[in-house]
């Protein structure tokens, strides 16, 4: 039986980071001989680049310019046309691959990994986003989503019966703490005083920075701020004006492997984000992996779906700083509670958000739809 050709249109692949390219990373690693994976995305770079990165074909179309957060690869549509595919899977939100997918065409059948909204009330994303998204969506013929909530996305309403549920997942060994990670970790928790809070990801509005600042104050704790953004000296000058300096550091990007070892370090993960954008919070997954409770938002996404409400830890209003100054004085203040709660975070996190069960159920439906449109 000849493997079933499946192409990714992604924006980037690693070793770039972010919740997309995570996803994007598991579903084209582990498959067997039945699914032949590919990834088509954008590279940071003047330049075109064809490589095999960890087994996975790879084609990283030149990018010129960046406008906003979108790299401009106006040879994408080029590459895609080229590519022998039996599905296409679109990574959306993705401007670029949609524009390639309305250029070209292609007679693949076409699924949609819908992973987050685009939330843009501006011209640009009515005239231009917007249309482009609808036409793919017209054709498509599965649309996936992470968590449940995520069917109810305002996008996807008129597709409710081609919704498909396929959560994250992640491979559990790469999150065990080795002897040297275990080493760092203590390293960096003794580095300050106190229990140690940690938040991981980009420095933009939407993660609600500012809110978890404001909180802190309140709460005696040290925090770390893993991640790099636009933000990131707004948010410093806010650190310095509530004299927060000697509890809070924010440490910018680092390697993976010290990325875990902060993981392991701290005795809990918070996600203060405040908008739709957050729609799953795969660093969520990242710390229950490492048995590490975790203080996040009530987002109508996929956020308290994963982390469960008094369960796996805690969640709190959306922006409400006094609701999260109280989360957090409960967590830091009690040790047995975030023991059992990190416990029940890994033993969800290990049962439900595998990388296994991701990949799996993402091989069948690629299966079915083919077969359904051949």
């Amino acid at each position: 039986m000849k493997p079933l050709r499946v192409l990714h249109l992604g924006k980037f692949y690693s070793p770039v980071r972010g919740g997309m390219e995570t996803a994007l990373r598991t579903l084209c690693g582990g498959h067997n001989e039945t699914i032949q994976p590919r990834a088509l995305v954008m590279n940071r770079a003047r330049k075109t680049t064809h490589e095999v990165v960890e087994g996975v074909k790879v084609t990283r179309a030149a990018s010129w310019v960046t406008v906003g957060a979108v790299a401009v690869a106006p040879t994408l549509p080029v590459w895609l046309a080229r590519a022998e595919a039996d599905v296409i899977v679109i990574h959306e939100p993705n401007p670029m691959a949609l524009l390639a997918y309305f250029i070209v065409r292609p007679k693949a059948p076409l699924i949609v990994w819908y992973h987050s909204e685009v939330i843009r009330p501006d011209r640009r994303y009515r005239m231009f986003y917007r249309p482009l998204l609808d036409f793919a969506l017209r054709r498509v013929a599965r649309v996936v989503v992470a968590s449940p909530p995520m069917v109810d996305a305002p996008a996807l309403a008129a597709l409710a019966e081609k919704c498909t549920v396929i959560t994250y997942g992640l491979e559990p060994e790469r999150y065990l703490a080795t002897a040297a990670i275990s080493e760092r970790a203590t390293t960096l928790r003794q580095a300050g005083r106190g229990p140690l809070l940690l938040f991981i990801g980009r420095l933009v509005p939407y993660k609600g920075l500012d809110i978890l600042i404001q909180a802190l104050v309140e709460v005696d704790a040290q925090l770390a701020i893993v991640g790099d953004g636009p933000r990131r000296a707004e948010i410093q000058a806010r650190i310095a004006a509530l004299g927060l300096g000697e509890r809070v550091r924010v440490v910018g990007e680092v390697s993976d492997d010290e990325r875990l070892a902060w993981l392991h370090a701290c005795d809990a993960l918070v996600l203060p984000s405040t908008t739709r954008q957050e729609a799953f919070g795969m660093v969520q997954l990242e710390a229950m992996m490492c048995g590490r409770p975790v203080v996040s938002t009530d987002l109508p996404t996929g956020v308290p779906w994963v982390n469960v409400n008094g369960m796996t830890g805690l969640v709190v209003a959306a922006g409400d700083v006094a609701a999260l100054t109280t989360a957090l004085q409960r967590i830091v203040g009690d040790e047995e509670l975030r023991a059992a709660m990190g416990a029940r975070a890994r033993q969800r996190a290990a049962t439900v958000f595998t990388a296994d069960r991701m990949r799996s159920a993402a091989a069948n439906l690629f299966r079915e739809v083919s077969q359904a449109c051949s």
